[in-house]
């Protein structure tokens, strides 16, 4: 019952989880990641604002096309019957892995408006680093609270089906 309440079960519920997510992950990595780049400071954050939705319409296509290798991923690790929080966590880790891989390279490019071969070279420097604070804040903080919401969500929905 608490995996039905707490995921999508529409297009529109979809849309709305991935907009929750995606919003508060772009919202708190890209600032985390750059502050630790390059300091943090009022200047660099306005001009991470500046580059959020450019970097968002990224995110929400890489989120398509990361989620079917992802899920096939995620149950070469799964066991039948993990329980829900373990799979939801393996999910999101499986997710943050491969978008965490792009976005290394095309985050960089995208917030510093240029395409240069530093974010390659120096690749296995920041990649732990940009994967681990991807899967704190979407593991910890983004999708638990887009199943709040879903589960909020149905909640409501359902109390207006019964009245």
């Amino acid at each position: 019952m608490e995996f039905q309440q707490r995921l999508p079960h529409s297009f529109k519920e979809t849309v709305l989880f991935m907009l929750v997510i995606s919003v508060l992950s772009v919202n708190i990595i890209a600032p985390l990641i750059t502050g630790l780049e390059i300091g943090f400071s009022m200047s660099h954050w306005l001009g991470v604002l500046q580059q959020i939705p450019l970097l968002w319409l990224f995110v929400i296509a890489l989120v398509f096309l990361t989620d079917k290798p992802s899920g096939q991923l995620a149950n070469l690790i799964l066991e039948p019957g993990t329980s829900f929080k373990a799979t939801m966590l393996i999910r999101a880790m499986c997710q943050v892995f491969l978008m965490s891989l792009v976005l290394t390279v095309l985050g960089t490019w995208i917030g510093t408006r240029q395409i240069t071969m530093a974010p390659i070279n120096h690749f296995f420097q920041i990649w732990p680093r940009n994967f681990t604070i991807a899967f704190i804040v979407e593991g910890f903080i983004a999708q638990p609270i887009a199943r709040s919401v879903m589960a909020f969500y149905h909640r409501q929905s359902d109390a207006t089906d019964e009245a």
